[in-house]
């Protein structure tokens, strides 16, 4: 084997790996994960979001995107623009201040780090004397003030980061303007906020924790005006005349402050209570706007009665008599208004509320009736439920696009039809070369479709499969139970819902045929779905079939959960892909492997027990394979979910209790022993969260032999139309291999299509190939005579690939965790192997075949694999030889979750997930690579630092 593995230096075969293989991570998708920070800069209209992992990015126009990464790894804490520049700070946790830029490079703008200073004191003082709460960019774009806890307030110039001594603003200097009877020097302690006078530069209100505001004049050195509030001081708002302000409190109060020429201590104009009387949250930011119909918009944040609703994230918009607590189901991090950022225009005229939560971004459009969402084309919540798969399909034909564009355009009626309003940059990549689709499954049964085509991940349809089972979910089960009457008026906002009612609906395998329309999904429950696109709603029912994987063969007992229950009836569908079979498998486990032959009008699914292949079209069991070994026991303990939580574990138990309350209620006429229910619904818990089984990706794979668990357990399906019984005729064929390194082939009769409804389907074991080291099969490929992998299905009918040689002989390749294997066909003799164990003890995770084409020259293009294995690099081994031909490290060998969520594409791109809400999309090719290239239009500032990272420094090449 050391041939295969150590080839000879060829300098022809270098100079075109070089034009064929280049690893990039290009781009993330989704949403950051853990946000801690928001900013907006109305000037260039680009928004901001800084992370607890340090990240920054920045958003603008759909396709404008930019990404830096604070070598301190710090929670970023604040982020302000520069006025009316690129630039903006960033203040971490660990006091520290950043200076980036955006800088044009190569024809392209790219974010950089200018500067980074930490404000110290002098020799012996404590940290809290330079320790940074507030942080005001002044408009003169010189200078920025530093508020601290100690209440001084330095000045600090721009870019350089020196600290102008002489500037600093001290609390004995304030207090000497304000009477002795009204402040001591604890008023002036921690500066909770700065805000710049909207009229005059030369002064600033200071707000200070402990409710005294300082209205300060730069020129004179001294404080003109101040404010003596009650309660706790949270934040500060000007109007834009300046003849008042708005501050807002720890007891859930605003106050409204005039600003007069002659009285140096004002009194408040309004002080308001929006939730009281009773005790209510602190209101942590507020905005005063201006209209021209004379009715402000009053936007805050918190506010709630903290007795009843003191647990909600909310964010309230009043005008006039319309009023709405918008409920979100994430913690609020910051939000900001976008209105007219024209120094000229009389008022503020909103147009958009810009939230940020932990878990999504939500826009609320304030320009039409009843404000409704703006549907975001970017920073997409994948997580909304959790991701269980992802399936990825390439170059989808023009049709199918536009009726799930259609489909998702019906669901999409609710929400608000105005353009995307953060629009700042230009997208200059050109654009992508074909549509491509990302399948998301979820655990709630959802599954998302997702325009993966080009830089911005954006959601397209969403297919649920809920409507054909009966589950636990009681319709009226949500957040937003509030009728419009009552009070406060909350509404439900946003689309994050981590929650599954019943874990069984997890999506775990996906598979579309991008060609004939077909989708089967298949879920946690045994649960296959075989669903086809329809344009309108319908009212059909759903065929149900049963695949008895165990085969009633004796000793075997199913201990884990129960099938879901269908519903009985016509069901009713949205527009989309709807089901019209449902093939049951017994017992009910998770669904490991699916195939669909779209030609041929069948779909193949695995479980731990064993696979069955099912005819959609005649609606009919054809053959069911049973794969355990005697000692497989641990494959019918039955996990409820890979993914389950501990979380919704003791949501179903709850409801259990509930449950089961009224129910002994019912039976005794009286309060049941609850303690007894408990114990028992305790005991429930303990046994489903030892029932949980690791994903394969986990396991150890070292010593095995039949007797190891989880030998029948099948890991994949696979169709071809190959030489099965002699080399003179080639037939249907499928193809199983399973955790115990067994593959399976079945010879299949698929009558002619005019006699396709009148004859059966008929299935014959052909062969049956034991590995020697039994290490689990992961992938399995036949090549044609031209030693290339066959066509998908109907792709010859479409005139997208050529027709498989068949005069030459075929080969059979398998791919093991351990190693590939090549054997000729139909004899099965084994003809060439690369192993992969002698390599670090390397193991494959995900294998497929890439098609890798030229950067120089449209003319030529080849067929690898692309392997990903346990210690997360990605290899690519050519075909049909199995030579290595590179290798990249791509994710570290400890994140095992994203290991075991990459999935590839046909063109050499791939995906993973970072975070359970961002994919990471990689890629490792020449010639196919979608990554921002943005320009935003700016004068340069003149900096000569390194550049910490874009993600725009190259062009997208792409043909």
């Amino acid at each position: 084997m050391r041939r295969f593995l150590r080839p000879g230096h060829d300098p022809v075969r270098e100079r075109l790996k070089r034009d064929l293989f280049q690893f990039n991570k290009t781009v993330e998708h989704g949403f950051p994960h853990q946000p801690s920070a928001l900013g907006y800069s109305p000037f260039l209209r680009l928004m901001a979001i800084g992370t607890r992992s340090g990240a920054i990015k920045l958003y603008g126009a759909p396709g404008v995107e930019f990404m830096g990464l604070h070598e301190e790894n710090n929670t970023v804490m604040q982020i302000h623009f520069i006025p009316d520049q690129c630039q903006l700070v960033t203040l971490l946790d660990d006091n520290s201040l950043h200076l980036w830029s955006l800088k044009q490079h190569g024809g392209a703008s790219e974010l950089r780090e200018e500067h980074r200073f930490t404000l110290k004191g002098p020799p012996g003082s404590p940290p809290s004397a330079t320790q940074v709460t507030a942080v005001l960019p002044h408009s003169s774009r010189e200078v920025l003030y530093l508020g601290t806890e100690s209440g001084n307030i330095f000045v600090v110039e721009l870019p350089s980061f020196r600290v102008l001594e002489d500037r600093t603003i001290t609390p004995e200097a304030v207090l000497q303007r304000i009477p002795e009877d009204n402040c001591n020097r604890r008023s002036c302690e921690l500066v909770e906020v700065l805000r710049e006078h909207p009229k005059n530069p030369d002064q600033i209100l200071i707000g200070y924790s402990r409710g005294l505001i300082v209205l300060w004049d730069l020129q004179s050195n001294k404080a003109t005006h101040h404010f003596l509030g009650s309660q706790q001081l949270e934040n500060l708002y000007w109007q834009r005349d300046g003849s008042k302000f708005i501050s807002c409190h720890y007891d859930g109060s605003y106050t409204q402050w005039p600003v007069s020429s002659d009285n140096r201590q004002s009194e408040p104009l309004e002080n308001t209570v929006p939730y009281g009387p009773f005790p209510c949250k602190a209101i942590s930011k507020i905005y005063w706007q201006t209209t021209k119909n004379g009715l402000p918009y009053i936007i805050f944040q918190g506010g709630m009665p903290r007795a009843s609703y003191g647990d909600r994230h909310s964010i309230s918009v009043i005008h006039g008599s319309q009023q709405t607590a918008f409920d979100f189901t994430s913690r609020v991090i910051d939000f900001f208004i976008i209105f007219s950022s024209d120094p000229a225009a009389e008022f503020d005229d909103p147009s958009a509320l810009v939230v940020l939560a932990e878990e999504e971004l939500v826009v609320i459009d304030l320009k039409s009736a009843g404000w409704p969402a703006v549907h975001p084309p970017y920073l997409a919540s994948l997580h909304c439920s959790a991701i269980t798969c992802s399936h990825h399909v390439s170059n989808i034909p023009l049709k199918l696009w536009e009726r799930i564009i259609s489909a998702g355009s019906k669901q999409n009626i609710h929400y608000s039809s105005m353009p995307w309003p953060i629009d700042g940059g230009t997208n200059i990549a050109p654009d992508p070369p074909q549509r491509d689709l990302l399948l998301t499954g979820h655990e709630d049964g959802t599954v998302r479709f997702w325009d993966a085509s080009g830089v911005c991940l954006h959601l397209l349809y969403k297919l649920s499969t809920v409507k054909v089972f009966l589950t636990d979910a009681d319709p009226n089960d949500n957040m937003n139970t509030l009728g419009e009457d009552e009070w406060p008026p909350l509404r439900k906002v946003g689309t994050f819902d981590p929650y599954s009612d019943d874990p069984r609906l997890g999506i775990q395998k996906i598979y579309l045929c991008k060609y004939s329309g077909y989708l089967a999904v298949a879920g946690t429950a045994g649960q296959v779905l075989v669903m086809e696109l329809n344009d309108e709603d319908a009212e059909h029912m759903v065929d149900h079939a049963e695949a008895d994987l165990l085969q009633d063969q004796e000793g075997y007992r199913w201990k884990g959960h129960e099938k879901l229950k269908t519903r009985d009836g016509p069901v009713r569908f949205e527009a989309g892909f709807q089901p019209f079979v449902l093939v049951q498998c017994q017992p009910p486990a998770v669904v490991t492997s699916l195939a669909l032959h779209s030609e041929w009008k069948l779909v193949a699914f695995g479980t731990s027990h064993g696979f069955g292949l099912f005819d959609h079209q005649q609606k009919r069991l054809v053959f069911v394979k049973c794969t355990l070994h005697p000692s497989d026991q641990l494959a019918l303990e039955g996990p409820l979910s890979r993914v389950k939580s501990l979380k919704k574990s003791l949501r179903q138990s709850f409801r259990r209790i509930r449950r089961s309350r009224v129910s002994s209620r019912k039976r005794r006429g009286g309060g049941g022993n609850a303690s007894e229910v408990q114990e028992a619904n305790a005991k429930f818990d303990q046994d489903a969260l030892q029932e949980m089984e690791l994903a394969p990706v986990q396991r150890k794979i070292e010593a095995r032999s039949a007797e190891d668990s989880f030998t029948g357990f099948v890991r994949t399906l696979y169709f071809a139309d190959t030489f099965l019984r002699d080399s003179s005729r080639h037939c249907p064929s499928l193809w199983a291999g399973t955790n115990g390194g067994t593959v399976y082939a079945f010879c299949l009769r698929v009558p002619p299509a005019e006699r396709r409804m009148d004859e059966p389907v008929r299935a014959e074991q052909a062969k049956e190939i034991q590995l020697m080291h039994r290490a689990p099969v992961v992938g399995i490929l036949v090549l044609d005579g031209r030693s290339t992998p066959l066509p998908e299905p109907l792709e010859v009918a479409h005139d997208l690939s050529k027709s498989p040689d068949m005069q030459g002989s075929h080969q059979l390749l398998v791919v093991s965790e351990e190693q590939f294997k090549v054997f000729t066909l139909p004899k099965v003799s084994s003809k060439l192997k690369l192993k992969l164990t002698a390599l670090e003890g390397c193991r494959v995770r995900k294998v497929t075949v890439a098609n890798f084409g030229s950067c120089k020259t449209d003319d030529y293009s080849e067929n690898d694999l692309a392997v990903l294995t346990n210690l997360g690099d990605i290899q690519i081994i050519s075909l049909p030889f199995l030579k290595l031909q590179i290798r990249y490290p791509c994710i570290r060998k400890e994140d095992v979750s994203g290991i075991a969520s990459c999935v590839f594409t046909k063109y050499g791109q791939g995906f993973y997930l970072i975070s359970p809400s961002e994919f990471e999309r990689f890629s490792l090719s020449t010639k196919w690579l979608v990554e921002p290239r943005c320009i935003v239009d700016m004068p340069e500032v003149a900096s000569n630092n390194h550049v910490h990272k874009s993600g725009t420094e190259n062009a997208a090449r792409k043909s």
